[in-house]
């Protein structure tokens, strides 16, 4: 009896076989081991450097000039400015040219008080300027889409014509059929009190509505477990970041007073995996564990925060995926407009772009206190790459070129703003 018949060898292509499990067990498994390696040598060069106490230090270092508290309690100022502005032209006591033009002056002001503030004063660490820039744009978005929801309503309030009260009704029964809580539904104007927008303030969305979608109850083990996973992953990053990456960029200024670039590409290689892995980490413990912490102790119904960016296979898809209230707000408030005054999709993806390399920029040059547009011109080849990869690159080989502009991208800008505030501030000094 014959025991041989037409087919192809398993790792051929024409086989049909799909079941790598056990590849990607190698590959996991070869990464820990690779790593561990690499852990321990650090810890035999260095020693121990985790010093929770130096991370303290540096936030809280001269607190009775430390201004960045005394920053966001001043945000409120533009917070109520904005509220105020709603409720006149909710009352019809100013026109909408003239809304228009104040909300811009309020809009620029929650970017340029912060911005000039830090760059004025000295006292200012580098840290607490990044998070208090960082509050002061999230405030900036949050006000933006509060602002173009309630001029949508005005507008929408113009067209319906009476009697209004069918639409009220349908929403509440779309509502209670998607089994929301049982609270009634807010129509404008009334959505424009402290409440409702301190509410959207603190929600973990940059898109404001007149009601959002709440869950029933808040689940005590479900928020207890991602307190933990807030608390161990924040540590496990200032370790990370102490231990691993400090002295391998402290040791790559060398290389770049000497433009070795044979050493510099030693360094940006060593340094890209422990900045990968601390990026991974900071996804993780940022839109999983913090954005659902507050999501639940708000009973903020929608959590997606995320989708599968790990199987992106353009770099447009990323960028669509691994942050998703920031593409909501972009999709909703900046590219969807674009589309209605007449500009191409490319074009309005571009401004896209552009507009999120100027707050990359932003959110670093200023607490650094030096220009150098790295993280500008980082997202701006974002265009081009992305372009490149749809045109070129398909399925794995895509993915493929989206894991390595994250691997490689992010510590070249590292690199080079170390090395510029390093020659800025230090070289030179005795």
């Amino acid at each position: 009896m014959g025991c041989h018949r037409v087919q192809e060898s398993l790792l051929s292509s024409a086989s049909g076989y799909s079941n790598y499990r056990g590849v990607l067990n190698w590959c996991v498994v070869m990464l820990v081991l690779s790593n561990a390696r690499l852990f321990l040598e650090n810890l035999i060069k260095y020693g121990v450097l985790v010093d929770p106490i130096q991370v303290i230090s540096l936030i809280l270092r001269d607190p009775h000039s430390w201004p960045s508290p005394g920053l966001l309690l001043a945000s409120n100022i533009f917070i109520l400015a904005a509220l105020a502005l709603e409720r006149h032209l909710a009352a019809g006591s100013i026109s909408e040219g003239v809304g228009v033009a104040l909300h811009t002056l309020n809009l620029a002001s929650v970017l340029c008080f912060p911005a000039g503030t830090v760059l004025l004063l000295p006292s200012i660490t580098p840290v607490g300027a990044v998070f208090t820039l960082t509050t002061y744009t999230i405030i900036f978005l949050k006000l933006f889409s509060f602002r173009d929801v309630n001029k949508w309503c005005r507008e929408r309030k113009k067209d319906l014509k009476p009697p209004q009260k069918n639409h009220g009704d349908n929403s509440v029964t779309a509502k209670k059929a998607n089994g929301a809580v049982g609270t009634s539904e807010v129509t404008y104007p009334a959505n424009l009190t402290y409440r409702n927008l301190y509410y959207f303030l603190f929600a973990p969305t940059l898109c404001y509505e007149l009601n959002f979608p709440r869950s029933p109850r808040v689940r005590k083990r479900f928020l207890l477990r991602r307190l933990f996973e807030m608390l161990f992953f924040i540590q496990l990053l200032v370790g990370l970041i102490q231990q691993w990456m400090v002295p391998t960029i402290q040791n790559s200024m060398k290389p770049f007073r000497d433009m070795d670039y044979s050493r510099i590409i030693e360094r940006l290689l060593k340094l890209a995996v422990p900045n990968h892995l601390i990026w991974l980490i900071f996804f993780y413990w940022f839109f999983h564990s913090c954005l659902n912490v507050v999501a639940e102790v708000m009973q903020f119904g929608d959590r997606e925060f995320y989708r599968d960016w790990w199987n992106s296979e353009s770099v447009t898809y990323f960028w669509q995926n691994w942050n998703i209230p920031v593409h909501k707000w972009c999709l909703r408030h900046f590219y969807k407009p674009m589309l209605k005054r007449g500009a191409s999709k490319w074009a309005a993806q571009a401004a896209v772009f552009l507009a999120s390399a100027f707050f990359h920029e932003y959110l670093v040059s200023i607490p650094l206190k030096m220009f150098r547009l790295w993280a500008f011109m980082g997202m701006a080849a974002q265009i081009p790459l992305a372009w490149f990869v749809s045109k070129f690159l398909r399925g794995n080989y895509g993915n493929a070129a989206v894991w390595m502009s994250l691997i490689i991208g992010q510590p070249i800008a590292v690199l080079m703003y170390v090395h510029d505030y390093y020659v800025l501030n230090y070289e030179g000094s005795p």
